[in-house]
C-alpha cells in the first residue's frame, strides 16, 4: 500500500526534467503552474454567486472541486506517485460529472429519465463506479473523460444552432479556441517531447494547466448561460467580463439583468 504513495510510482512522466530545480519536487514548473487553479477558482466562485443563488447553489461545487483539482495536480507533479495520478484524474472526472449533472439540457435527457434529480443520480452512480473501478483499471478514467467531453461538445453544438447573440457566439469561439490550444499543448508535451527537449523548452504541460483553467472558466460560463436561458429566463441572463466589461477580455460570468425570485419585494 505504501508503494502507491512513493515518489515516481506512477507510470506517467511528463516532458519536464525531473528534480531539475528541487530535490523534493519531481516536476517543478508543472507543480508551480498548478497554482493557477487557486487564483481563478475563488474569482469564479465570486462572479457566479448571483447566478448560483438564483439557479442552484450546487453550481459552486464545480469551482470548489476545481480547487481540489489544483491541489491534487500539485501533489501529483511534485511526487509523480500513483496515488497522486489517481487523485488528479479522478478529481477531473468529478468536476465533469458535477457540471454534467447540473447543466446538461433537460430536453436531451434519455427517454427513461423524467427529471434532473433522476439524471443527477444516474451520473452519480456512473461516476462512483468509475472511481472504484479506476483503482483496478486506471485506463477507465480516460474513457469516462472522453465520453463526458464528447457528449458535452455535442450538446453545446445543438444549443449553438439556435443562438444569434454576438456576445455568446464570441464566447463560444474563444472557449473552443482556448480548449484547442490547451489540448495541443497537452498532446505536444506527451508525444513530441524529444522535439521540445532539443529546443530546451519542456514546459508545455505547465502551459496546459494555465490554458485549461482559463478555457474552463469560458466554457462553463457558456454552458451556464444556456442553462440560465432555459431554467431562469425571468432573470434575463447575459454575458459580462471581469474586471471590466467594456474590454471584452478577462473572465466571463453570468450577469442577471432582470428581476430574480430571490430578490426582496416591497
Amino acid at each position: 500500500m505504501a508503494g502507491v504513495f512513493a515518489y515516481e510510482s506512477s507510470d506517467v512522466d511528463w516532458c519536464e526534467d525531473n528534480y531539475r530545480h528541487s530535490e523534493n519536487v519531481v516536476e517543478y514548473f508543472n507543480t508551480m503552474s498548478s497554482f493557477i487553479f487557486f487564483v481563478i477558482s475563488p474569482i469564479m466562485l465570486y462572479l457566479l454567486h448571483p447566478y448560483a443563488k438564483e439557479r442552484n447553489l450546487a453550481v459552486h461545487l464545480v469551482w470548489i472541486m476545481m480547487i481540489f483539482v489544483g491541489l491534487f495536480s500539485m501533489y501529483f507533479h511534485m511526487t509523480l506517485s500513483f496515488m497522486g495520478q489517481m487523485l488528479d484524474e479522478l478529481s477531473i472526472v468529478w468536476v465533469l460529472a458535477i457540471g454534467y449533472a447540473l447543466w446538461f439540457p433537460r430536453r436531451l435527457f434519455p427517454s427513461f429519465i423524467k427529471d434532473r434529480n433522476s439524471f443527477a443520480k444516474m451520473v452519480l452512480a456512473v461516476t462512483v463506479v468509475t472511481t472504484l473501478s479506476s483503482f483496478v483499471k486506471p485506463t477507465a478514467n480516460a474513457y469516462v473523460l472522453n465520453c463526458f467531453g464528447v457528449h458535452t461538445l455535442y450538446s453545446m453544438c445543438v444549443e449553438m444552432r439556435c443562438c444569434n447573440d454576438k456576445r455568446v457566439l464570441r464566447l463560444a469561439k474563444v472557449s473552443i479556441g482556448l480548449w484547442v490550444l490547451a489540448i495541443s499543448c497537452w498532446i505536444s508535451d506527451k508525444f513530441g517531447c524529444s522535439f521540445w527537449q532539443k529546443l530546451n523548452f519542456c514546459y508545455l504541460h505547465g502551459v496546459w494547466h494555465i490554458l485549461i483553467v482559463v478555457a474552463t472558466a469560458h466554457g462553463s460560463t457558456l454552458i451556464a448561460y444556456f442553462d440560465a436561458h432555459v431554467e431562469i429566463p425571468h432573470s434575463l441572463p447575459g454575458i459580462q467580463y471581469w474586471p471590466k466589461d467594456s474590454w471584452g477580455l478577462g473572465l466571463p460570468y453570468i450577469a442577471l439583468k432582470g428581476a430574480t425570485k430571490t430578490s426582496k419585494t416591497c
